[in-house]
């Protein structure tokens, strides 16, 4: 047996220095060690053996496998390393060639133009304030004076968490939650996500909103109209206005603002629908049931609010014509925005 081992050794260091390859070596490593190879075989002719033979037959198994396993080890090494040299020797590097352009994100344009107009809005005094997406119906449309009988309250419109609970439709809750902590004069903005059951070439169930909220003594409507041209030259540079009155719960009187045409400089295309006029949020003076529903007195203080979508104000700032182009994350549209 002692001879059938050496024998083993001699074989098995004699193919280890012929190798030349890593699949040889790997082949070699299972023919001896594999679970089927020979030592595995030696192995079990153990048994043959009397209890007094076994130590001694184990501790020259064991040392012969060592010996072998350290030269399949050695061997591979040497392979892997001269495979490397020839690989480096093979490749060159001309230093003299233009580096590789390496490819950086940026803001996606919806976060570009939000973060656009709320700083134009800090620099006018504002604060800016977040609230909850998931919003109680008592915030989202008791506090704002639209009552039960409003269709925006319609399961077709919203999306109802349960009887009470819903994805709020507009970011006007977090205006109410606002009151009901600060007490006037004060101006803010707040900014975020809105959920609303529609889905169209021009409307998706998620979209983004700003609406603002100033309260104080004799806040007018001038004070409005003021505050909105200001922040639409900031926008859209030197460019007319015009209010529309208009209806909403919360607001009375209210109307809505258009801008002239950021392409045709309103001679009428496409994309005013050839009136020369672009819509841009609704605004108007606070309602006095909403004043009150905060704790605030009519008699004492007023405001104005409005609100924009942010979708349609970065369509106008860069002149896209898709709403679904800012969620389909198009690579090729979105590096244009770097």
């Amino acid at each position: 047996m002692k001879n059938k081992l050496n024998a083993l050794k001699d074989e098995a260091s004699l193919i280890i220095q012929k190798a030349a390859t890593l699949q040889e070596m790997d082949e070699i490593r299972v023919k001896y060690l594999g679970k089927k190879g020979e030592f595995t075989e030696i192995s079990k002719s153990m048994r043959d053996l009397s209890p007094e033979e076994r130590p001694a037959f184990g501790q020259m198994v064991n040392d012969v496998k060592t010996v072998i396993t350290t030269l399949i080890e050695e061997k591979t090494t040497e392979i892997k390393n001269k495979v490397k040299k020839e690989q480096l020797e093979s490749e060159t590097l001309d230093i003299s060639l233009p580096g590789r352009e390496v490819s950086t994100g940026g803001l996606h344009p919806i976060t570009e133009t939000m973060n656009f107009l709320k700083n134009i809005f800090v620099e006018m005094g504002f604060d800016v304030a977040e609230g909850p997406e998931v919003e109680f119906t008592s915030y989202n449309f008791d506090a704002l004076n639209i009552p039960e009988t409003h269709p925006s309250r319609d399961l077709q419109d919203t999306f109802y968490m349960s009887e009470n609970v819903v994805l709020r439709t507009h970011t006007s809750p977090v205006q109410a939650r606002y009151m009901e902590k600060h007490q006037p004069p004060f101006r803010m903005v707040c900014p975020g996500k809105v959920y609303r059951n529609d889905y169209d070439i021009s409307h998706t169930p998620m979209f983004h909103q700003m609406e603002g909220l100033m309260v104080g003594p004799e806040v007018s409507f001038a004070n409005l109209k003021a505050m909105l041209e200001q922040f639409v030259t900031r926008v859209f540079g030197e460019t007319k206005v015009r209010f529309r009155p208009h209806f909403f719960p919360f607001t009375e009187p209210s109307a809505e603002m258009d801008v002239q045409c950021v392409i045709c400089k309103g001679e009428g295309c496409r994309l005013c629908k050839h009136s020369g006029w672009l819509e841009i949020m609704g605004c108007g003076m606070v309602d006095p049931a909403v004043l009150e529903a905060v704790g605030y007195d009519p008699e004492e203080v007023s405001g104005f609010a409005f609100g924009m979508g942010i979708e349609r104000i970065t369509m106008l700032r860069y002149g896209i014509d898709d709403l679904r182009a800012f969620f389909e994350n198009d690579v090729r549209f979105l590096k244009q925005f770097k």
